[in-house]
């Protein structure tokens, strides 16, 4: 009989990828590794049915070792207790792959490297089977160990030694390995970037600051820093996600970063669209008699166009092609630069000026 255990011992390390003398600490930590790489939601149908195969066998071997190495590390060895703990009895418990027997698989991480044990007390209760009780010498063990109550004594027996010495200070955390885990709300955060920027391109570094979860149980914060390339022609409202980069939390799956793209104000330049506008002050003589003017560029480069054949008049606008905002489906092409031009008017006339402006411009009319 001691062949026949030891055997299936084996059997079950070397589906979980364990050495034979691995701690529970090792178990459940490679146990937690292969639930969610074995979730049969997150694989397609074509090998749905090999995801649900590995992952029931998983949890049978997690069960088996989980109970024996509780057994040995409290000193006790009752092979009839081990042979009768959660694989035999799983066979009638609710199926793990069913959403209501997917809330049956709890287990505790200590803060000061304890070991994670079952605490599923709602499980037990849908069990059809009667679990085993612990054998009697370990409970009378256990409790000789602790001479004042406290929280920890309160416990379930299967809690190893060193959950019963917790320190205060520590907050415990509880992991729920259901097969299915509900995402945390993605985490929005504005990226400004200024139109030279979103013209020409840059790379963008932001740290940021999120809660992780180490494999001890504790929660403790992490700064990471995300490094954005912005491509040319991008808008306001473009969206970055950084997937699984956002705050970790027991029970769920990662949170999303999402960076949103916002554009600084320009003092000289608004964009619509892909196009750049421009608005340009010009006195009434030159807009009358035709002028040559330096147009500035985003960048910094300056072009000179001459207006000496047009009359610029209230409401005209001047189209420099190719000199807007690049595209983005296509970063060669480029929008064009709209140039709006204001008349200064002045602010009084003499008589005889007025005299002159309306012989000259009533010839015109």
């Amino acid at each position: 009989m001691a062949d026949q255990h030891s055997s299936a011992s084996t059997d079950f390390h070397n589906i979980l990828g364990l050495a034979k003398g691995s701690s529970i600490r090792d178990v459940c930590k490679v146990y937690k590794s292969l639930v969610m790489r074995w979730n049969p939601d997150k694989h397609s149908s074509s090998n749905k049915v090999e995801a649900e195969s590995k992952y029931k066998t998983i949890n049978d071997a997690y069960e088996a070792l989980k109970d024996k190495k509780l057994v040995d590390e409290n000193g006790v060895h009752d092979s009839d207790s081990i042979r009768g703990g959660s694989v035999r009895s799983r066979s009638r418990r609710e199926d793990p792959m069913t959403p209501k027997g997917a809330f049956f698989k709890h287990f505790r991480a200590d803060s000061n490297g304890g070991s994670p044990t079952s605490l599923s007390k709602s499980s037990s209760r849908r069990s059809h089977t009667p679990q085993p009780s612990r054998p009697k010498s370990l409970l009378k063990t256990l409790s000789r160990r602790s001479t004042t109550p406290t929280p920890s004594s309160n416990r379930p027996d299967s809690l190893s030694k060193s959950m019963s010495r917790r320190s205060a200070s520590t907050t415990p955390i509880m992991f729920s390995c259901s097969s299915v885990r509900a995402k945390l709300p993605p985490v929005e955060k504005t990226l400004e970037c200024t139109l030279e920027e979103l013209c020409h391109g840059c790379v963008k570094k932001i740290e940021v600051t999120r809660d992780v979860l180490t494999d001890n149980g504790v929660m403790v914060q992490e700064e990471e820093v995300l490094r954005i390339k912005v491509k040319p022609g991008w808008k306001k409202g473009t969206k970055i996600t950084f997937d699984g980069m956002g705050s970790e939390k027991p029970g769920a799956m990662t949170a999303d970063i999402i960076f949103v793209i916002d554009e600084k104000r320009h003092q000289l330049f608004k964009r619509e669209g892909d196009d750049l506008i421009l608005a340009m002050e010009i006195s009434l003589v030159k807009a009358l008699t035709g002028c040559t003017i330096p147009i500035p560029l985003l960048g910094g480069e300056k072009m000179s166009i001459s207006f000496t054949d047009v009359v610029i008049y209230p409401g005209y606008k001047k189209i420099i092609q190719g000199q807007g905002m690049p595209m983005p489906k296509d970063p060669t092409r480029r929008g064009d630069l709209r140039i709006k031009f204001h008349i200064v008017f002045p602010t009084e006339l003499t008589e005889e000026q007025r005299s002159d402006m309306f012989n000259l411009l009533n010839e015109c009319s």
